[in-house]
């Protein structure tokens, strides 16, 4: 499949399942495995806020390539979709353009590169908050 055939709202959408695919298996193989714990844990990481924060956090240390930059412009200029009331639209947008990259990568058959985000991305939340230990409790502040 051809990533440019795709407006950045669709990538954002493939990425949104690819994002949430990592993070399951993530928290099953940590260990997580009653079905309420699981969703809490995982929204801690699939919410637009996380997703805008590992965003940044990303392309501030350049950890993201050009082309990948380019996807998520894509994906955070892309319009039409409907801003939960929970998150700003800054916010919002960011995310979006974060999935558009996991979605280009996963069109690409990128898998290795989408492990590489989150691997990163966990390494990045162990040096915040000292530990990834999903089966321990964060406080929402630590979420944030």
């Amino acid at each position: 499949m051809n990533v440019n055939e795709y407006s950045g709202r669709t990538l954002a959408f493939l990425g949104d399942a690819a994002w949430s695919l990592a993070v399951r298996n993530f928290l099953l193989r940590s260990g997580v495995t009653r079905g309420d714990e699981l969703q809490k844990k995982a929204i801690a990481f699939v919410r637009a806020e996380a997703q805008c924060r590992f965003y940044e956090a990303l392309h501030e240390e350049g950890f993201l390539s050009e082309w990948e930059e380019e996807i998520f412009h894509r994906g955070r200029n892309s319009h039409g979709g409907r801003i939960p009331k929970s998150t700003t639209p800054q916010v919002y947008r960011i995310s979006t353009g974060f999935e558009a990259v996991l979605g280009a990568l996963y069109l690409e058959n990128r898998w290795e590169r989408i492990e590489q985000i989150w691997d990163r991305i966990r390494e990045m939340e162990e040096e915040a908050y000292g530990t990834m230990d999903v089966r321990e409790e964060r406080s929402e502040a630590d979420t944030e």
